[in-house]
């Protein structure tokens, strides 16, 4: 058997194509249940960011609100605070975790996430240098500068791994990445320090916030997350022949370079996006992936879809874990999410599969 027969094999066992009838009907099964416990929790999720904060909601407050805007507190309250903040999360989630799908499968590498790639590292360096020299102070002023940055970084990580006249390759992206991304970082972090009445308002972003991004925000940059995720959909297909090798995917007819440049661009929507609504949230890219990972196979089209449902669950959670710890105050979203994900990061590294996609 010559390398094509023997890769379309490899695929179909990938997508589940090649299985037997009973082990593909159990696959879908699985998938099908899984997909109905994550809508679900989302519906569950959404409920609580909806009734719990500084003011906290009865259930029938709440659904009362939803469906009649009476002018009452409760009403007040839901709409003009709780659904932004909530259609945010949801918005974030769900670019960070097809984000951390797609880098993962583009690197083939099962520990990456946006940050890798240096893409949160240069929308944070460029909003940061935008607001210092340029007095930017509204996510409607700096989304661009981080859509810039986060293109620019991709770029150079992408120039810097070709150098020596070869392809870049998984690995050399994500050594320019890791390397690119502590240096911008440092950057930022020094023109914060020498003029920290400048970046005062800028602290509670750093960490990654729902709090100040407002409906009108979410909805400007919402397009661009939908352009990302759309093109994410488009290119599972082909990322399922990459995780087979370049050479078994070239074979089979995949482009390699010209989809890893677009994955690379989607990539920059979907964290450029998200980072300039809130900041960056960490850990979520590369939680979500492994997670649905273990439901539902190595298939990308089926990772991509449960990502973008599975962490928007996780971001409205962890935000309304940090709502309610220390109410009337509250905890920024990704230092919680950062608490749940370090836990899980270990568990991950110590599985045997966490080698392999």
């Amino acid at each position: 058997m010559n390398d094509a027969p023997r890769a379309g094999v490899a695929t179909a066992r990938r997508t589940g194509r090649g299985d037997s009838p009973a082990r593909s009907s159990s696959l879908y099964r699985r998938r099908a249940l899984g997909l109905a416990t994550i809508l679900t929790a989302l519906m569950a999720a959404v409920i609580l960011s909806l009734a719990h904060g500084a003011n906290p909601l009865g259930y029938d407050q709440v659904w009362s609100a939803l469906w009649g805007r009476d002018g009452s507190q409760a009403s007040i309250i839901v709409w003009t605070e709780r659904w932004p903040r909530t259609l945010l999360g949801i918005a974030v989630g769900a670019a960070l975790g097809v984000a951390g799908a797609l880098i993962q499968a583009l690197t083939r590498n099962p520990l990456a996430e946006p940050g890798i790639l240096g893409v949160n590292a240069g929308a944070g360096f460029a909003v940061t240098l935008g607001a210092g020299v340029f007095g930017l102070a509204g996510i409607s002023q700096y989304v661009w500068f981080a859509f810039l940055g986060a293109a620019i970084t991709t770029v150079v990580v992408f120039v810097i791994g070709s150098a020596g006249g070869g392809t870049a390759s998984p690995v050399t992206l994500v050594l320019a990445g890791v390397a690119l991304g502590a240096v911008l970082n440092g950057f930022s972090t020094f023109l914060t320090l020498i003029d920290p009445d400048t970046f005062r308002s800028f602290r509670n972003w750093g960490l990654g916030s729902l709090a100040r991004t407002t409906m009108e925000d979410t909805l400007l940059v919402a397009p661009f997350l939908l352009v990302g995720l759309i093109g994410a959909l488009a290119l599972a297909g082909p990322l399922n022949s990459i995780a087979l090798g370049d050479d078994l995917a070239a074979s089979l007819g995949t482009r390699v370079g010209r989809t890893r440049v677009l994955g690379i661009g989607v990539v920059t929507l979907l964290a450029g996006g998200a980072t300039a609504l809130t900041g960056g949230i960490a850990f979520l890219g590369l939680m979500v992936p492994h997670v649905v990972r273990w439901f539902v196979g190595p298939d990308q089209r089926w990772i991509i879809a449960y990502s973008a449902l599975a962490a928007p669950v996780l971001v409205l959670v962890a935000d309304v874990l940090g709502r309610v710890l220390v109410r009337p105050s509250e905890i920024e979203v990704g230092v919680v999410a950062a608490v749940i994900g370090a836990p899980v990061l270990i568990a991950l590294v110590r599985r045997r599969e966490a080698s392999s996609l």
